[in-house]
């Protein structure tokens, strides 16, 4: 899976004010699992959507919005993003989460695509990382599946020194005094920072 400059098409279609800025995507061979870290707001959710849409695009026959892709058959494509609970079946945003993440550690098989955003938010932060962890062992052990893992544990970029097929990507902010600029760019490496009282700040 090899999407050079691959953009949202949705997403690039609603901005206005500024250019969307597109992003590789490597996933196969010896890197089949990505953790990503990187702030809020920082463009990790688009980034893990638009994979899944070209994929999809290009398995319907359609032009995908890249400057070039080469993109092997994919089975199932499996994602564990957002949140919402389920009151009336008695399933709260957790339980939620946690079914959907069962769900696709039961049926991905090594042909699918994976993309986890936030898993084990919805607990203390000890349990949540304790089951984002297992998953990724799982997921890179088991499962053998290309997996996109967007998470703001950042413990779990030691991941990369013990499995294989697991490396770290980070979203690249820059620092401006008490302010920081979202760069909206993919890079190599993982990050210790979410910038959680930033994004605060912008929100008032």
């Amino acid at each position: 899976l090899d999407i050079c400059e691959g953009r949202h098409p949705v997403v690039e279609a609603a901005l206005l004010e500024e250019p969307f800025v597109p992003n590789d995507t490597l996933l196969g061979g010896d890197s089949r699992l990505v953790v990503l870290t990187g702030p809020n707001m920082s463009g990790k959710s688009t980034w893990l959507r638009q994979t899944a849409l070209i994929v999809l695009m290009a398995q319907m026959g359609s032009f995908v919005p890249a400057k070039r892709a080469r993109i092997a058959l994919v089975d199932r494509i499996f994602t564990r993003l957002g949140t919402g609970d389920d009151i009336a079946r008695g399933q709260s945003t957790f339980m939620v989460e946690m079914v959907e993440t069962a769900n696709i550690l039961r049926h991905a098989s090594d042909r699918s695509l994976l993309l986890f955003d936030e898993v084990g938010r919805g607990t203390s932060t000890f349990d949540g990382l304790a089951i984002a962890w297992s998953v990724c062992e799982h997921v890179h052990d088991q499962i053998g599946a290309r997996c996109l893992f967007a998470t703001h544990y950042h413990q779990l970029t030691d991941l990369a020194a013990d499995l294989t097929r697991a490396r770290n990507l980070n979203v690249a902010v820059r620092e401006y005094g008490d302010d920081i600029v979202f760069l909206h760019r993919i890079e190599e490496g993982g990050t210790d920072r979410s910038y959680g009282i930033h994004v605060a700040r912008l929100a008032g």
